[in-house]
C-alpha cells in the first residue's frame, strides 16, 4: 500500500510539473526556452546572437561543471512564440581573469549603449576562473540608457563593504556579484555597480 501511495504521489507531482498554466495560456504568455552551453565564451556570444535574431532574450546565466561538458557557461534565453512584435536584442559577452581589464571593457560597452544583465564565473582553459559579464542592447530603441560602470575587486569582505558604500554614496547602484579564483588576484570578491549617465 505504501509503495502504491508513493507511486501515485510521484505521478501527480510529475503531472503537475508538465501541466499547462491555464492563466498564462489564456493571456497568450506561453514561453519557449533555448539553453546554450559552451566552454568558450567567444562561442557563447555567437550563439546568443543567433538566438536573439530568432526572437529570444536573455533570461539567466550560470557557470560551473556540467556532467558532459566539463567547465561551461550555461545561458537560458526565452521568447513568447505567439508574439507578433518580438524585439531583437544585441548581446555582448565579456570574459577576463583580470578585473582591471573588465572595468575598461565594461565601460566601453556602457558607452555603446549596452546594459548589464548578468554575470557568473567558470574555470577557464588557461587556469583560474574567468569573470563573465553579459550585456544587452535593444535594437532600434528610440532612447538608449547610458551607464557609467564601476567594478570592485578585493580579497576581503570588509574592504568590499567599504568600497560598496563609497560607490553608493557616489550614486552607483549594485547590479551583480561573484566570487572567483583568478590567476592574477587569487580568490576575489567582484562587484559590479552602475550609475545612469545624464545628458
Amino acid at each position: 500500500m505504501r509503495r502504491l501511495l508513493v507511486f501515485v504521489g510521484l505521478t501527480l507531482a510529475m503531472s503537475a510539473a508538465v501541466a499547462p498554466c491555464a492563466t498564462a495560456q489564456e493571456a497568450g504568455e506561453v514561453v519557449e526556452y533555448r539553453l546554450l552551453a559552451t566552454n568558450k565564451t567567444s562561442t557563447m556570444q555567437k550563439e546568443m546572437q543567433e538566438a536573439a535574431e530568432a526572437g529570444y532574450r536573455f533570461a539567466g546565466v550560470m557557470g560551473g561543471e556540467t556532467s558532459f561538458g566539463g567547465s561551461e557557461v550555461v545561458v537560458v534565453m526565452s521568447r513568447n512564440p505567439e508574439a507578433t512584435d518580438l524585439a531583437i536584442y544585441d548581446y555582448r559577452l565579456l570574459a577576463t581573469n583580470k578585473t582591471s581589464t573588465m572595468q575598461e571593457e565594461l565601460q566601453e560597452a556602457g558607452d555603446a549603449g549596452y546594459a548589464y544583465v548578468g554575470q557568473t564565473v567558470f574555470g577557464s582553459t588557461f587556469g583560474g576562473d574567468e569573470v563573465v559579464v553579459i550585456l544587452e542592447r535593444g535594437d532600434g530603441e528610440s532612447a538608449i540608457d547610458l551607464y557609467e560602470y564601476r567594478l570592485l575587486g578585493t580579497k576581503k569582505t570588509a574592504t568590499m563593504q567599504k568600497e560598496l558604500n563609497e560607490a553608493g554614496a557616489a550614486g552607483f547602484a549594485f547590479v551583480g556579484f561573484t566570487v572567483s579564483s583568478t590567476t592574477f588576484g587569487g580568490t576575489e570578491l567582484v562587484s559590479i555597480l552602475r550609475c545612469p549617465i545624464v545628458d
